[in-house]
């Protein structure tokens, strides 16, 4: 399994997307901490194929992703365009 994000990372993720440190409930920085979560996965799934409850973990985040990046589309356009821009999310 991947490495746990550290409380440092997730700091620096939400300061750069939500605002500041402590406004973690943000949509952006949850999406960008699913973002860099879902990323981690990834790279252990290509050295790791058989891992197959890595495999369900990943699944499970990408849906949670899409129900926050939904979310946003539908409340604030503007934002959902410049932060899928940001994290290189459907290209």
């Amino acid at each position: 399994m991947p490495a746990y994000i550290t409380k440092e990372k997730v700091k620096e993720i939400v300061t750069q997307y939500g605002g500041r440190a402590e406004n973690t409930g943000s949509v952006e920085a949850q999406i960008a901490l699913f973002t860099f979560k879902i990323n981690q996965l990834q790279e252990h799934l290509n050295h790791n194929r058989k891992d197959h409850s890595c495999r369900r973990s990943l699944l499970t985040t990408v849906g949670q992703r899409k129900q926050l990046l939904n979310y946003l589309a539908k409340h604030n356009l503007g934002k959902y365009r410049e932060l899928i821009e940001q994290l290189g999310i459907r290209k």
